[in-house]
Parts: C-alpha cells; structure tokens; sequence
C-alpha cells in the first residue's frame, strides 16, 4: 500500500526538530525507525500532513555510562542494544529483551525511542522500563525534562509527550548482582506480545528476595507493575508455590483485554504463566 501525500522535514537539530513540530502541532508525526509509524501509514490509519524524520540529528544514537546509571539514545535500534557488550555486562534484561523484538529486519531499523514513544500497549520495552525503573528524557520547547517510566504511559498509543515534544535517551540502572529475565507468549506472524514479562529480582546471599520489580505488556491498554506480586515475592525464598501464588496475582485489579489473540479470561491465565516462567528464567541465571 501506498500512505497518503505529506510534507518531509529531515532537520539537524533538536531545536529545529521541535520548531517544526510546534509549528504543525496538530498534524505532524515523528519518525525515527519507522517500524511503527510507516505501517500505518501505508494501510491509511494515519495520515498526517507532515513528517519530521529525526534520524539525521546528532547525539541520539549512543549508549552511555554515567556514574550508576546507562543512557540509551533515542535512536539507538533494537539490534544495538542486543549485541552491546556493554549492556550484557552492566543492565542484561535490555539485551534480553531485545532479542525477543520481532524480526532481523525490525531489530535492524527499529529504534526503541521510537518504540517507546509509540506507547504501544502490546510493544515490548513498556514492560523492560518499567521493571528497571528507568527514566525517560524528553526535549521540548521549554527544554529537557526526565519522566519516570511509572508517569510516561496513558493508554493505548497514548503517552504524557506533548505534540511538541521528542523522547532522546531512556536512563537505566546498573543492575549489577540483579537477576532478570524477559518472557514472552507472541503470534510468529506479528511478534507483539499477548502477554510479555519482565522481572528484575534483588537476591541476598541467604537466597531472599530483597527486590522484586515486574513490568507486563500486552495484557491492558498500557504496560504496567502487578504491585501485588512484587510484594509477595520481597523477603521470601522464592520457592515454586511462592512463585505460584506471587504470580497468580498479576492481573488482580486489571482490566484484562481481549481480541483475536485470545479472550480476556485466557489471556489473564497466559499472564500468570509467563510470569513464574520469567521469575523462575531470572533465578536460574
């Protein structure tokens, strides 16, 4: 299929970048990869009027370490992130994840600024954010401001970015002794999650769970933290029925989705699976 006419905007700059979104606010999409964006345009579900492809500024496509923490351009591509040694060594679930994202060709050309902005509820790094409590950096007109990731996601394809505003570099934590895992149940067809679990867990030498952080994706209409799990599994052996019972917890209070992929009812039994898997993956790392 073929998207409609729009105007094409390849600026420089951050400030130029934001300049022309402001100015076309209101019918204006960013594109970085692509992987999101450009689908839709060509099955004509979105249509905008102006294109700003921000591939071509600078300073985006980095990792970093700074003190304790990682910084990840917005532009850095799936498949980056899955081979970086720097990752494995220092913060593993992004790698783990990222092997998991679909196909060679998206990991390829897929960025995960673009991926988070996207605020795909069905998309895999919402729920690799959440468990690392990452924070997200965003540049607008009033300048750079850091969201935590628990504040970033609304909704379906709705996030706290205003029209004016581009998502730059995602801070992650070095995970240091923390072990963690991603797991996910997908179609082969599409690769986007019909559930996906992240887990991060804090052991001390004694085999106690001292931390537990879990993001789900493709289960609601955003990514999000089963609260209730976490606090089952801190300062516990995590045992199989411990597992059991922390990860039967879930989707307590969520109002679970369904679609062609499954019936809520399937898809919240699919969810309790896949997390005592990620929780048994990540202790057995």
């Amino acid at each position: 299929m073929i998207p409609g006419s729009f105007e094409y905007f390849s600026p420089r700059s951050l400030a130029d970048a934001v300049k022309y979104l402001a100015d076309h606010r209101d019918d204006v999409k960013i594109l970085s990869g692509g992987q999101s964006l450009l689908p839709l345009m060509k099955m004509r579900l979105s249509k905008p009027a102006y294109v700003v492809d921000i591939g071509r500024i600078p300073g985006l496509a980095a990792i970093s370490e700074l003190d304790d923490s990682l910084i990840v351009g917005a532009l850095v591509t799936h498949e980056q992130i899955e081979s970086s040694e720097l990752l494995k060594a220092k913060c593993p679930l992004m790698p783990q994840t990222a092997t998991t994202i679909a196909d060679v060709q998206v990991r390829n050309r897929g960025t995960i600024g673009g991926s988070i902005a996207h605020a795909d509820p069905a998309g895999d790094w919402p729920a690799a954010v959440i468990a690392l409590d990452a924070e997200i950096r965003v540049f607008g007109p009033s300048g750079e401001r850091w969201v935590k990731c628990d504040d970033f996601f609304l909704g379906l394809l709705m996030s706290v970015l205003e029209p004016d505003e581009i998502v730059t570099g995602i801070k992650f934590p070095v995970t240091g002794g923390d072990k963690t895992a991603y797991q996910k149940a997908a179609p082969r067809s599409s690769g986007f999650a019909v559930t996906g679990v992240a887990v991060r867990l804090g052991m001390d030498s004694t085999g106690t769970c001292t931390r537990a952080a879990i993001g789900i994706t493709g289960v609601a209409d955003k990514a999000y933290r089963p609260e209730r799990t976490e606090q089952m599994l801190t300062g516990k052996k995590l045992d199989a029925t411990t597992i059991e019972q922390a990860a039967a917890e879930s989707t307590r209070n969520i109002e679970v989705i369904e679609d062609i992929n499954g019936s809520s009812e399937y898809r919240a039994h699919l969810t309790h699976v896949y997390v005592a898997r990620a929780i048994q993956e990540a202790l057995n790392r």
